[in-house]
């Protein structure tokens, strides 16, 4: 309403005997109020936005540190993404060794099957790091989903990303797998990015998990967007609590029972890791 509406509608109180104040004063007062409403307008997105987890590369405020055979999980402040601290995570393979080689950090809440989150986290490889055609796994979102017994196991990993040869990978799975149905689809997107040696890069995910065709699945690498699908199932059709993890896991030591090339000893860095509701929650950049 402008001020000159407003004195109209004052006028025709005059007859009413009701104290009409000046122009000035209405002019100041409505100023006043399209400020503060101007305000509340500012404030509101910020309110709706929500960071669930940050940790700028420190061991504290993980729920649980896991390094397998002769892996190691440690807080540096030699290389760093931003800050004072990072967290770097190394494997050996061994010969003979049969079991896994995980070096990671866990954050138990990920997701919930419904959800629509954002993560996001800063990773580099070594200077020397040597690019082989087997996968080298740097995050992964992870269930213990206690009796369904497929493959021998009750945890099964959903989305995972990894580097094989020089290329970033992602996946994500959907499907029952629970006995006595242990069908599931795994949904493979290679070739995301190129991944460089020596480099901080950073990675950002927004996922919405749903076991029917309306999740969909964006990433961004190095603050550029490289994958987007929509209408697809991004995850398995239960509400088991998925972790959410980072580190080096050599799965394909393991998996293919060897290692290819002559690097047995492997090193990767992690800083400004989160989880929130938006992009700028996440953005390794903005922290």
């Amino acid at each position: 309403m402008s001020v000159d509406h407003f004195l109209e509608i004052i006028s025709i109180q005059r007859g009413l005997h009701i104290k009409t104040p000046s122009k000035e004063t209405i002019t100041s007062k409505m100023v006043a109020i399209q400020s503060i409403f101007a305000a509340v307008l500012a404030i509101l997105p910020a309110a709706s936005a929500t960071r669930s987890f940050y940790n700028d590369g420190h061991l504290n405020g993980w729920d649980f540190v896991r390094h397998e055979n002769q892996g190691t999980v440690s807080e540096v402040s030699n290389v760093v993404f931003k800050g004072n601290s990072a967290l770097k995570m190394t494997q050996t393979y061994t010969p003979g060794y049969k079991d896994r080689y995980h070096s990671e950090v866990d954050h138990n809440r990920g997701y919930v099957r419904g959800e629509e989150q954002f993560y996001g986290f800063a990773f580099r490889l070594s200077e020397d790091w040597q690019f082989q055609p087997q996968s080298y796994n740097i995050a992964q979102f992870i269930a213990n989903r206690p009796g369904a017994g497929c493959g021998g196991d009750d945890w099964m990993p959903s989305s995972m990303f990894w580097i094989q040869n020089n290329q970033l990978y992602g996946r994500y799975v959907n499907g029952h797998y629970r006995q006595p149905n242990c069908g599931r689809n795994i949904v493979t997107r290679p070739n995301l990015a190129t991944v460089s040696a020596g480099v901080w890069h950073r990675i950002v995910l927004q996922i919405n998990w749903k076991s029917d065709n309306t999740g969909y699945f964006k990433v961004w690498f190095d603050g550029v967007k490289v994958h987007e699908e929509y209408n697809v199932a991004t995850t398995v059709d239960d509400d088991s609590v998925f972790q959410f993890r980072v580190g080096l896991y050599a799965n394909s030591w393991h998996d293919d029972g060897h290692m290819t090339g002559s690097q047995s000893f492997r090193q990767v860095w992690y800083d400004e890791i989160s989880v929130g509701t938006t992009f700028d929650d996440v953005n390794p950049d903005l922290h």
